[in-house]
């Protein structure tokens, strides 16, 4: 087929359709379930971005089993259940709402006996949602902590290593809780390498870093972080449990979608609408803006010299980028708006390249998009408005431009999180 602006577009956002629907949990969630106990009680806790709509996917798949507890999810991700209570809080953020929600949780899985089943739900955005300050902290400390690491151009396994050794509810402490009770973690990831222990800072599974690991990387970001934060992290106490520990012995990870699975779904979309997808990787991480440039480097080759491969082509990759806030100020914008920019730029108008790049939770950062689409002549266009988009790039104002264009792409929450998502369609 010849392929246009509209077709380009259109087959974009099958694309992320597919890679978003391979992820929801009410078609996926069900067949990983364990085997209720048989004389047992069933606690369901959960956190993230997903918790709710995973909650209802729980209920809808036991109707018949008893069930009780309670999932903390993001504003304005709720989902309609009968059985499990549904809290809301601040994401990325934390707010008190999220440090209460976090304590019902604990005192949900308090006093139960091995005859009992403890199913956690765990997404994307599961740290943020449940920070609960370790003894001497308070949570005005770690809303401090959490506006440091989102500026600091942390990767998302290094944030959370921080998180761990600060928090009274992750890196392992939701399960010992729990313990003796039977813990099953259904876990939808949204980090490269899908490592449980980064997966809302790990609150069911033993945590190997430690307090001189998490004191290395303050140091190394240059974190202006609160007096009692870096005095905390200086004594070490009360460290988090480690591999090894009885307590978590019975643990069970089980993924029920992840970045991989995502990307497969979006390559087989691609082979029905006539396109070679090539899978660049499902954890590649970096700079935004840089990670753009390079993305963009790859489809002018395959343009131009039919390497990796040749046309109609579509570059899929997913992971986790970072923006570093520099000198010139944070405009509007998210990771996957910065990323594309940073891709338009590098492709200068080439002919016959689009791209889309966006978060599969629907939410880029903190504006309403999840993302953006750039066209042959997004940076014509966008002069033509008055805008520089070196210049737009420099103060991470990302946003601004493509809606300027109408570019954005705004499917609104989707209920699930698999990190993000790119697409380059070379024809």
């Amino acid at each position: 087929m010849a392929w246009d602006d509209a077709s380009a577009r259109a087959a974009l956002e099958q694309l992320f359709a597919a890679a978003v629907a391979s992820a929801d949990p009410r078609v996926v969630l069900a067949r990983h379930l364990p085997e209720p106990p048989a004389d047992g009680r069933v606690v369901v806790v959960g956190a993230g971005k997903s918790a709710a709509v995973m909650a209802a996917a729980v209920e809808a798949a036991w109707p018949e089993v008893p069930l009780s507890g309670v999932v903390v999810t993001r504003y304005a991700h709720g989902y309609p259940t009968t059985r499990i209570e549904v809290l809301e809080a601040s994401h990325p953020v934390p707010d008190a709402a999220g440090a209460a929600g976090a304590r019902r949780v604990l005192d949900a899985v308090a006093g139960l006996t091995s005859r009992d089943l403890v199913l956690f739900l765990v997404s994307g955005g599961g740290s943020s949602l449940t920070t609960l300050p370790a003894s001497g902290l308070t949570l005005d400390d770690l809303m401090a902590v959490n506006r440091a690491l989102l500026a600091s151009g942390a990767t998302i396994n290094e944030m959370n290593c921080i998180r761990r050794h600060l928090s009274a509810f992750s890196g392992g402490r939701l399960a010992v809780a729990a313990h003796p009770a039977r813990v099953v973690t259904l876990a939808i990831s949204d980090v490269p390498g899908d490592d449980p222990t980064v997966i809302a800072s790990g609150p069911t599974v033993p945590d190997p870093s430690t307090f001189a690991e998490a004191r290395a990387l303050v140091a190394h970001y240059g974190m202006a972080l609160p007096d009692a934060v870096v005095a905390h992290l200086a004594r070490g106490e009360e460290e988090s449990p480690k591999p090894g520990d009885p307590r978590l012995r019975d643990v069970d990870y089980r993924f029920i979608a992840t970045p991989r699975m995502a990307l497969e779904a979006a390559a087989a979309k691609a082979r029905e609408l006539g396109l070679a997808p090539l899978i660049l990787g499902d954890a590649l991480e970096g700079e935004a803006r840089e990670l753009g440039k390079a993305i963009a480097g790859i489809a002018l080759s395959a343009r131009a010299h039919g390497h990796p491969l040749p046309g109609p082509c579509v570059l899929l990759s997913g992971g986790e980028t970072t923006v570093t806030i520099g000198k010139e100020g944070h405009g509007r914008g998210g990771r996957n708006g910065e990323a594309l920019l940073g891709c338009a730029v590098t492709l200068a108008g080439a002919p016959c390249i689009w791209a889309l790049m966006g978060d599969t939770d629907g939410i880029d950062g903190s504006e309403g998009n999840a993302g953006a689409i750039a066209t042959p002549d997004t940076l014509a266009r966008a002069r033509a408005k008055g805008l520089d988009p070196r210049s737009v790039l420099g103060r991470h104002d990302s946003y601004s431009l493509f809606s300027a264009l109408g570019d954005l792409l705004e499917p609104g929450p989707t209920l699930t999180n698999v990190n993000d998502f790119r697409a380059v369609l070379v024809a």
